[in-house]
């Protein structure tokens, strides 16, 4: 019965967003945009109402669906779907954008380039060769008003309504009837005679032409006004002649028209379109030829449009790497890319890519990830870098190259603050300890206390109480210099953390020592953190009232915003990677530096001295990585690493009180004397190798 019958564009899988027609080509096809019901994807709508006495014109409509429908090329717009009831026709499409309405707007944003143009153009011309030269057929409608945009700036050939056979089947061009449209054809069709010689694609390549100028111009006015190329680049201008020629059969095939402009020094020869060609074919490429492109990328992405790099290139890199191996190699340009996406986004489709490159056992893909942390660091939640991140990163501590060592050390500047209260105060602090105390590179041991102190005040109360003092106390007796000036540095930047004991009984004192350092620089810095501990000191005496407010964080918990502070307080005393150790091991790739020029200190008793021994270097370079199955040196990494728990920090204790060698002061003065280098009494005074109860002696007995 009637009152069951059922609406069928009700049932619709898609519907149409209730705003107005974006417009389309001219004549009845109203575009709507729309969205698929079940998913909310966007899509397209052409809308086309069944109106009494207008039969030829539903024909000529019907037949565009139809033609839609069975054609599939790249180029061409990409049907989803349709409904045809006895009132309207409904054909869903990708969703575009009419191409006047992009240009306009891409002029408005200051954005619109000739890169982009020269391939769209390219795409159309290629669609209109498939037309011609694949199907035998003559499209007929070619102009602005007849392409589309998609999200990513590739330009789709539409309006199919007046789309004809170049064999004859099925009769000649339909009739238009829209006096819009009439403006394109070429002159030679005002000719009725079979005089006029022409190729099937001669009109078409025609209507190309006012559709160049278009582009460059805007909407044609009249026929005439294509005499005047107008905006058109020089470079385009000859081949732009040709096309609007009086002579049809001097037009070129759109095949030969591409390879004319792809020509060197040619319209559409350059890296855009380049780009395009390769990615339209990089299933087919060779893994060299990928990672040359991919290599390559990277220094043309700043110049390419975003829409482009978001929805063409980003889909690729992300199928390079988990389908093409592609490696570390994708991981510059998948980064820069990712700065166009939205927070969601860089969600969905950056940060799962990223935790599966982390448990990736390819060097060169660990040591960018970590050098490039800081443009997606601000995107990891703390249960992802803590159960996905953090377990694998940590691998690097142990790894047998020492840039992959001095990379992990700085980036744990960025994870600290997303570390859980284990991973951050028990196993952090533990490879830290390690590496501190048994690491023979000094640029890493050097940063090692560096980012100790960026990180001190995220470290809890107990923990910073234990580890901080022993520590720096530690590196200020590290026979690399830039390790004491970090010791010293690494006091001053986290004098808020100690209380007053600790600086008057463990600190002051480890500093005076350094007075007499070697080095000036040391000296320097240890002089300004000694008035600093003094000025504290001093300004608590003369006022005990000051006491609680001084130590009030000593006993607080973890502080992000003092770690903020405390960040500031130096750079990476020693750039490793890109300098000291990298120099090095470019120098002698197959032995590990030693540090020369050095001056060496004596350990106090009971302290372990710094572990020097040579260890053999890897390149750091990507395309010499050694690979990491170096079983016995591995297992004895993870053996050390197992053994040194947290109260190993108590062994880095140098506070004890000094106890002088055993002797009368004459035997302790020959003593001296015996070992005191030749010169002025005032050099050896000024050595390190002497302790100031030395200095008092002997300005006693001198």
């Amino acid at each position: 019965m009637w009152f069951f019958a059922r609406d069928p564009v009700r049932d619709f899988p898609f519907e149409l967003i209730p705003e107005l027609p974006e417009g389309g080509p001219p004549g009845p096809w109203a575009l709507h945009r729309g969205r698929k019901k079940a998913t909310g994807s966007p899509v397209s709508i052409f809308v086309y109402d069944v109106k009494p006495g207008a039969e030829e014109q539903t024909q000529v409509a019907k037949a565009a669906f139809k033609r839609l429908k069975t054609l599939r090329h790249p180029n061409i717009l990409a049907y989803i779907d349709g409904l045809e009831t006895e009132k309207c026709l409904h054909v869903v499409t990708e969703a575009v954008t009419p191409l006047g309405m992009y240009l306009k707007a891409r002029v408005e944003a200051g954005g619109l380039k000739e890169l982009e143009i020269s391939w769209g153009l390219h795409q159309i011309v290629k669609a209109l060769s498939f037309l011609v030269n694949d199907c035998s057929l003559i499209h007929n409608n070619v102009c602005m008003a007849a392409v589309f945009v998609d999200r990513a700036g590739e330009w789709k050939l539409g309006g199919l309504d007046y789309m004809y056979s170049a064999q004859g089947i099925g009769g000649g061009p339909p009739r238009k009837g829209i006096p819009e449209l009439e403006q394109y054809d070429p002159p030679e069709l005002a000719d009725s005679s079979d005089r006029v010689v022409r190729e099937k694609w001669s009109a078409d390549m025609w209507r190309l032409g006012c559709l160049i100028w278009e582009v460059f111009n805007g909407p044609l006015p009249r026929a005439a006004a294509l005499r005047n190329p107008g905006k058109i680049p020089k470079s385009l201008v000859p081949h732009y002649c040709e096309l609007v020629g009086a002579n049809p059969k001097v037009r070129p095939n759109p095949a030969r028209f591409l390879q004319n402009c792809r020509a060197p020094g040619g319209f559409m020869s350059n890296r855009f379109v380049e780009t395009n060609l390769f990615l339209e074919e990089i299933q087919i490429k060779e893994p060299a030829e990928k990672q040359k492109f991919f290599q390559e990328l990277n220094k043309s992405l700043d110049t390419f449009p975003e829409d482009f790099c978001r929805h063409k290139v980003l889909p690729q890199l992300l199928t390079a790497f988990e389908f093409g191996n592609a490696g570390a190699v994708v991981l510059t340009p998948l980064f820069k890319v990712g700065k166009f996406l939205s927070a969601e986004e860089y969600q969905h489709k950056i940060i799962p890519v990223v935790v599966k490159m982390f448990s990736s056992t390819d060097r060169a893909m660990r040591i960018r990830l970590l050098q490039q942390m800081e443009q997606f660091i601000q995107y990891l939640d703390e249960p992802t870098v803590n159960t996905q991140i953090f377990p694998h990163v940590v691998h690097g501590f142990l790894d047998t190259n020492p840039a992959i060592r001095e990379q992990t050390v700085k980036s744990m500047l960025l994870l600290a603050p997303k570390l859980s209260e284990t991973n951050l105060n028990v196993e952090l602090m533990k490879h830290f300890a390690r590496l501190q105390a048994k690491d023979e590179q000094g640029p890493i041991r050097c940063n090692t206390t560096v980012c100790l102190g960026k990180i001190g005040s995220y470290l809890s109360a107990s923990t910073r109480h234990r580890v901080l003092t022993s520590a720096f106390s530690r590196a200020m007796k590290d026979p690399f210099a830039p390790s004491r000036v970090a010791g010293v540095l690494g006091f001053a930047a986290t004098h808020n953390l100690y209380s007053m004991n600790d600086c008057a009984h463990k600190i002051l004192p480890v500093l005076c020592g350094l007075t007499v350092d070697p080095e000036k620089s040391v000296r320097d810095q240890a002089f300004k953190a000694i008035r600093s501990f003094l000025s504290k000191l001093e300004s608590v005496s003369e006022d005990p009232t000051q006491l609680e407010e001084v130590e009030k964080d000593v006993h607080a918990a973890s502080s992000p915003g003092v770690g903020g502070a405390a960040a500031s307080w130096a750079g990476w005393a020693v750039t490793g990677v890109s300098s000291l150790t990298s120099k090095l091991i470019r120098a002698h790739p197959t032995t590990a530096p030693t540090e020369t020029n050095v001056p060496q200190r004596p350990t106090p008793e009971g302290v372990p001295a710094p572990a020097l021994t040579p260890v053999p270097a890897t390149p750091t370079t990507s395309s010499h990585w050694e690979t990491q199955e170096e079983d016995k040196d591995t297992a004895e990494d993870h053996s050390a690493a197992d053994r040194w728990d947290d109260e190993d920090w108590g062994s880095l204790e140098v506070c004890g009180a000094w106890e002088p060698p055993p002797g009368t002061p004459a035997q302790i003065h020959s003593l001296l004397f015996r070992e005191l280098p030749w010169g002025l009494v005032g050099v050896g005074l000024a050595s390190s190798r002497w302790h100031p109860w030395h200095v008092g002696l002997m300005k006693g007995l001198l």
